[in-house]
């Protein structure tokens, strides 16, 4: 029989500890056990243990003081407690100071082995929990959402700046942009990263499905209203709500909303009990806002709630020197995922690639390559891959050929020229051009977006911004 779980036995009764021991073992767990609390303490470190099983009355340390001195080290223990002297009071101290379950002796050998399980049970259920977590953590750092332009690292400065508040904040940007990714990364940044992230798409809810969602409903309250349920508000206590295009909420939605920011209570539709709930609010969208006070679509009063901080999120058109770890990052990506083998872009493809002015900002991008990735048998992918994409070499084809005489040009196109060489000679680093040219990084970032603003100059094939 395989091993289930790691259990100590802790118990001054030898001939019990030694049964329990027993018993245990021929239902397949990893046992061991000790007849007082030190000599358990140093098992539990040792076999580190899953569950614990102690008496509670032992000479020298008692189980409750086994259990703080177990609770403080090691938190992810469950620990049970045993006692002839079972009485409510007893249990009630153990439950308040972090057992698991409570027994009495002499055990009932059927409630040990559901009591042991369950506790397993949810042993597994944490861990589980855990490993989530530390994935969503992973996948939502900065770290990880890719970009080394100015804009993109004022962003990440003000999410940080920000992250520890409970204030309210506005993400402004195209669609495509990586707006609920920002909002996760603030989440994730801030204390309130181990409790719910709830995000509600707002554009795609008509208004009367929008409020319910939002605030939940008593039954009866509407047709289709069969069953009281509470909202996204009420799911999101402790945490963040993030309203994904708050653009384009209706009017009467605005006044609820409005009334929460300013005294943290709410009422379910059709309903007249108060709900206060602790709730960060993180929204989005790609529309102007004050365009819409002005035709008096969006409260003037709701904006300033929301907009406590305001953070923009650069289109990728913008940022052009983020665009090769992007590209790489999501090739790497869905190579892994296909189970291809497909390894870097021509030069060619990474000068379309670079030229193309993203509409749709990184969305389209990682779709783009996706699509290129599925479709493609070979390890490079070529202009051939980007076939809605080949409209944006024309200006390339037809762009007078590079050259610079001197005398006889200007020191902008002399500056230009070296940029631009230098840049393509270090692999696309700009932290590494800089070296060389003896200028900053920023500088050089802020120069070639510059001329990727040029529609007749075809870009360096630039591969990363790091050293």
């Amino acid at each position: 029989m395989s091993t289930k779980a790691r259990i100590v036995v802790i118990d001054d009764e030898v001939n019990a500890a030694t049964a329990l021991e027993t018993l245990l073992k021929e239902d397949g767990y990893d046992v061991a056990c000790a007849n007082d609390a030190k000599t358990g303490l140093g098992l539990i470190e040792q076999m580190d243990a899953d569950i614990v099983l102690t008496d509670l009355r032992m000479p020298g340390m008692d189980g409750l003081e086994l259990l703080k001195h177990i609770k403080q080290a090691r938190p992810q223990t469950l620990v049970i407690l045993m006692t002839a002297f079972g009485t409510v009071k007893n249990a009630v101290r153990a439950m308040k100071t972090g057992a698991e379950d409570y027994l009495a002796k002499p055990l009932d050998l059927e409630e040990l082995e559901v009591v042991v399980e369950r506790a397993i049970e949810k042993k597994h259920l944490l861990e589980e929990t855990r490993l989530l977590r530390e994935r969503v953590a992973d996948k939502y750092r900065f770290e990880n959402i890719l970009g080394e332009s100015p804009d993109m690292l004022h962003a990440f400065k003000a999410i940080r700046q920000v992250a520890g508040s409970s204030a309210s904040v506005l993400l402004l940007g195209e669609s495509g942009t990586g707006k609920e990714l920002f909002a996760q990364a603030l989440h994730q940044a801030s204390p309130r990263r181990n409790r719910p992230f709830i995000k509600v798409a707002c554009a795609a809810l008509p208004e009367t499905l929008l409020e319910s969602e939002l605030f939940g409903h008593e039954k009866g309250s509407f047709t289709g209203a069969i069953a009281t349920r509470p909202g996204r508000f009420e799911a999101a206590d402790g945490g963040t709500l993030f309203l994904d295009e708050i653009g384009d909420i209706s009017l009467t939605v605005q006044v609820k909303l409005l009334r929460f920011l300013e005294e943290r209570e709410f009422e379910r539709v059709g309903g007249n009990k108060t709900f206060k709930v602790d709730v960060r609010i993180v929204s989005a969208t790609h529309r102007d806002l004050t365009k819409k006070i002005a035709d008096g679509s969006f409260r003037e009063d709701l904006y300033y709630r929301l907009n406590v901080v305001e953070i923009r999120i650069p289109p990728l058109r913008d940022r052009p020197a983020d665009l090769p770890v992007l590209a790489q990052h999501f090739l790497k990506k869905y190579a892994a995922q296909n189970a291809k083998d497909v390894r870097s872009f021509s030069d060619e493809a990474m000068s379309l690639l670079l030229r193309h002015p993203w509409p749709g900002n990184v969305r389209q991008l990682e779709n783009a390559i996706e699509r290129a990735v599925v479709l493609t048998e070979q390890p490079v992918l070529n202009v051939t891959h980007f076939p809605t994409l080949r409209g944006a070499l024309e200006p390339a084809e037809h762009a007078a050929p590079s050259g610079i005489t001197i005398p006889g040009s200007s020191l902008a196109m002399i500056e230009r020229e070296a940029i631009l060489r230098t840049v393509e000679s270090v692999g696309g680093s700009t932290s590494r051009a800089a070296k060389i040219l003896g200028i900053s990084p920023r500088k050089i970032q802020y120069k070639l977006k510059d001329y990727h603003a040029d529609a007749r100059s075809p870009m360096p094939r630039l591969h990363s911004t790091a050293s």
